[in-house]
């Protein structure tokens, strides 16, 4: 899905570009503030608009949760974290538990610990 024009001119006429992340995607705040109200933010997406392919760093700044953008302020990553995705729904990349058509419906038999509830 393609930025509707008036997105782009808006983009153009009001905003200046404040950075971009490793998806490709473009972040912009408004040039000019009206006093006494808070900056604008957006994001214009490189591929189809999915809130999810937001960064965690991006989104702080987006949701005005951090002052500066990440191109400033890089917040510190911890060894545990592990790089940021999208959300794989529907692509072939989709997490398929055992037993999902998609693995041929196979899946280990119940253990025995299971019991079906019955009404009275």
């Amino acid at each position: 899905m393609k930025t509707p024009l008036g997105t782009k001119i808006s983009t153009w006429f009001f905003g200046t570009l404040v950075g971009k992340d490793q998806f490709a995607n473009c972040y912009y705040q408004n040039k000019q503030s009206k006093r006494h109200q808070r900056e604008r933010r957006w994001v214009i997406y490189s591929q189809d608009p999915e809130g999810s392919a937001v960064p965690p760093e991006w989104q702080l700044w987006l949701t005005h949760t951090s002052p500066e953008p990440p191109t400033t302020n890089q917040p510190s990553r911890k060894r545990w974290m592990i790089e940021h995705k999208p959300n794989q729904t529907g692509t072939g990349q989709a997490y398929r538990p055992p037993g999902a058509l998609e693995r041929g419906r196979q899946r280990d038999s119940a253990t025995g610990d299971y019991e079906p509830w019955t009404p009275d």
